[in-house]
């Protein structure tokens, strides 16, 4: 077997995910329900070495993605993660962010046609993880949403650069300024996914789009997508570096670190008290 055929699923050890392969498709699955398919690095990693192993794998025409569970299809970045290492030490963040840059450029350009099954809530850097793919099917009881300038983790990494492409830039900046949540029902009216289906039809659902793409030249397939990412790519290939040393100087702000910790004390973030402070010139 050559070096770039791809390994048996079964070689390949995870913690954070889940990794099938078999009739064509690979299904890539985030398998970490407890905190909402939340991504920290090590899955972050992870799905790296998933994507690389299926692009790899000429067995593989389709790739699925998808989250353990019921309640989310992955709500971004892990904020515990973020409250541990990143508040003592901000410069860190960018190594998180330049893993974060490289997985979700992995998916992108691997070559195949990816479909993201969205079985439940899909927040902040699950929706960019999304729009990373060719296809989306949710479930109708879904729904998508941003929360960076509500609670101070990331003012988007991906979805600044992609959403008015998806949606037109007001409904971007409805998402991104207001962050509320976005039901799969307006979402798909949005253009931000494909197909809505009832939770008993997702898999069904997702199966059918798998067989129509297997059945379609992989060559040409390879450089259709590759012109379809021109969009996405400059827009991120402009912005993105940018992004991660802005996201690392800002980490140790006083209204990231709010945020967070409101996130992890379980409260409301206090933004009336961070507008005081900086009115008076405190920090």
């Amino acid at each position: 077997m050559s070096v770039y055929s791809g390994r048996p699923a079964s070689a390949l050890k995870f913690r954070n995910i889940l990794y099938t392969k078999g009739d064509n498709r690979a299904t890539v699955t985030i398998n970490r329900p407890e905190v909402h398919n939340a991504l920290n690095l090590g899955t972050l990693r992870e799905l790296a070495a998933a994507f690389e192993d299926a692009s790899w794998d000429d067995r593989v025409a389709v790739l699925v993605l998808t989250g353990a569970g019921s309640k989310a299809f992955c709500t971004g970045a892990d904020v515990s993660e973020w409250a541990k290492d990143f508040m003592e030490r901000p410069s860190d963040f960018y190594k998180w962010m330049g893993v974060f840059i490289e997985t979700f450029e992995r998916l992108r350009n691997i070559g195949k046609p990816t479909i993201a099954r969205i079985n439940g809530m899909v927040v902040g850097g699950g929706n960019e993880l999304q729009m990373s793919c060719d296809l989306a099917v949710a479930a109708e009881d879904t729904f998508i949403r941003h929360v960076g300038v509500a609670r101070g983790s990331v003012p988007a990494a991906g979805a600044t650069q992609w959403l008015p492409l998806f949606i037109g830039d007001r409904r971007a900046r409805e998402m991104l300024l207001l962050c509320e949540e976005i039901p799969a029902a307006k979402a798909l009216e949005w253009g931000l996914l494909n197909r809505v289906v009832p939770r008993k039809n997702l898999d069904r659902t997702v199966t059918e789009l798998v067989e129509k793409l297997i059945d379609k030249l992989p060559e040409c397939t390879r450089y259709t997508k590759q012109q379809l990412n021109f969009w996405r790519d400059f827009s991120w290939s402009l912005t993105i570096g940018h992004l991660r040393d802005w996201l690392t100087i800002h980490t140790g702000s006083d209204e990231v670190k709010e945020g967070i910790r409101a996130f992890v004390e379980k409260r409301p973030v206090d933004y009336r008290k961070l507008r005081r402070s900086k009115e008076s010139g405190k920090s």
